[in-house]
């Protein structure tokens, strides 16, 4: 089984590259058994659409 470390680097790469099938399924398997790394994966997900929401204000604006 995969450490929380090791899920938090898979997260963050997952975050920039599609993840293979072999890494997929011991990240959920870890993530059904462990609330502080589904805390993480929320917390990117939620820093993810912050920044999203950022940006697109930002393109919004006119010069």
């Amino acid at each position: 089984m995969l450490s929380c470390k090791e899920v938090n680097v898979l997260l963050s790469e997952a975050q920039d590259r599609p993840l293979a099938l072999r890494e997929k399924l011991p990240l959920r398997l870890h993530l059904a058994m462990c609330q502080g790394c589904r805390n993480f994966e929320k917390q990117l997900d939620l820093l993810r659409q912050a920044s999203r929401g950022y940006f697109r204000r930002d393109d919004d604006t006119p010069n």
